[in-house]
């Protein structure tokens, strides 16, 4: 026989037929085990046959209900089940589709930023070249050091003063000099070479004599430049008659700092709309 969850997976009809069949089964085999099953055939009345056939009848219309009820509820699932993958299959196509368009996106930004990087190393570039020519960024290479000291007399008039540099400078700069420094200050379009009393000041920083100029430049033809320069040949002929110390030699590598950043007086971004304040001559707003 079979156990109890089988009989329960069971079609009604099949489990019904099934066990009729199983006890009718029994109790003959009993009844004649007894003796009391009659050998010979009994008549059946039509009552009883009529019993039977709508007792059957109703039974299979119930199992015939039961199982067109099943048949329904399967093919519900079914159809459900296909609806899900159907919609999980429209999501699919649209996520597929949203990541296609952050790949374009993705590879229009990595161009764009291939560019802008392009364009900053450039920039960079651009602004190393200007703070080299300006003198506000640090500079080594070849050049000549000269060194330029007061007369051995003593005397005040044979003192070298702010104008004998500037004439020193001019003359480097039009022999070819591309970028010089007096005792470790560089020169830029904004320094002035100035006396204040008997001290010279270069970027507003006094000077210690002897005074050495350095210049970065081709060491073959600077000094030769100098000399032929009008203002070269102008410190040459002032440094003889007055005696000043002066020496140049070539050097295969010079180091100059860089210029100290100034600060802006009246000058403004122009962003903000607001009028420039005024300043101090010490530069302190």
């Amino acid at each position: 026989m079979t156990d109890a969850r089988d009989r329960a997976t069971l079609p009604l009809l099949t489990r019904i037929t099934s066990q009729a069949l199983d006890e009718d089964y029994a109790h003959v085999a009993q009844r004649r085990e007894s003796g009391d099953l009659e050998t010979r055939p009994r008549s059946v009345s039509w009552w009883t046959w009529l019993a039977v056939t709508v007792l059957v009848g109703g039974l299979l219309a119930i199992a015939g209900a039961q199982t067109s009820e099943q048949a329904v509820a399967s093919q519900s699932g079914r159809t459900t089940l296909i609806n899900r993958i159907d919609a999980r299959r429209e999501v699919l196509s649209r996520v597929q589709t949203t990541v296609g368009r952050l790949k374009v996106a993705g590879a229009r930004l990595d161009v764009a930023l291939t560019g802008t990087e392009s364009d900053l190393e450039a920039a960079n570039t651009e602004i190393r070249r200007i703070q080299i020519r300006t003198g506000y960024s640090a500079v080594r290479g070849p050049g000549v050091r000269i060194m330029v000291d007061d007369s051995p007399s003593g005397q005040s008039a044979e003192a070298v003063r702010d104008e004998d540099l500037a004439l020193l400078v001019n003359g480097l700069w039009t022999a070819g000099a591309e970028a010089i420094a007096i005792n470790g200050q560089r020169l830029t379009a904004l320094t002035y070479i100035q006396n204040s009393g008997p001290v010279i000041n270069v970027n507003s920083r006094p000077l210690v004599r002897p005074y050495l100029v350095e210049a970065i430049g081709d060491p073959r033809t600077l000094q030769a430049n100098l000399l032929e320069s009008s203002s070269g040949a102008r410190f040459g002929d002032l440094a003889r008659l007055l005696g000043f110390g002066f020496s140049r030699q070539n050097v295969d590598q010079l180091r100059l700092p860089g210029a100290p950043l100034r600060r802006l007086r009246a000058a403004t971004s122009g962003l903000s709309g607001e009028p420039p304040k005024p300043v101090d001559e010490g530069g302190t707003p």
